[in-house]
C-alpha cells in the first residue's frame, strides 16, 4: 500500500461489546514499549480508615477494572489529539467546561 493512499478502517464491533462498559475513572501507566489504560468502576462506597502504624486517616476507594487497553507509545499522541478534539466538540455542544469534580482527589 502506498504511503500517500487514503486509509479507511472497516471496523467490526462484536455484538457483545455494543453496550460498552461504564467507567468512573481511568488509571494510565506505561512500560518502555506500551501504554496501559485501566478503566475502573466503583465497586463499593469509599471507606474511611486509619493506618494502624502511623495513625494517618485515609479514604479507600474500592474499584474494579472493567477494561484494560494496551496501545503502542506512537498511538498515545493520536489518542490525545482525538480526546482533545472530542472534548472541544462536547464543550461547544453542551456549553459546559467540566462534567464535575473528580471522584478521587490528588
Amino acid at each position: 500500500m502506498a504511503d500517500d493512499a487514503a486509509r479507511q478502517f472497516d471496523i467490526d464491533l462484536p455484538t457483545e461489546q455494543i453496550a460498552g462498559s461504564y467507567a468512573d475513572f481511568a488509571n494510565v501507566w506505561h512500560t518502555p514499549t506500551v501504554f496501559v489504560m485501566d478503566f475502573l468502576t466503583l465497586a463499593r462506597p469509599p471507606q474511611e480508615s486509619v493506618d494502624p502504624e502511623t495513625g494517618a486517616r485515609r479514604t479507600t476507594v474500592p474499584a474494579r477494572v472493567v477494561s484494560r487497553i494496551r496501545i503502542p507509545p506512537e498511538q498515545v499522541f493520536e489518542l490525545a489529539k482525538a480526546l482533545t478534539q472530542q472534548l472541544e466538540f462536547w464543550e461547544r455542544e453542551t456549553g459546559r467546561r467540566s462534567p464535575g469534580d473528580p471522584i478521587v482527589g490528588d
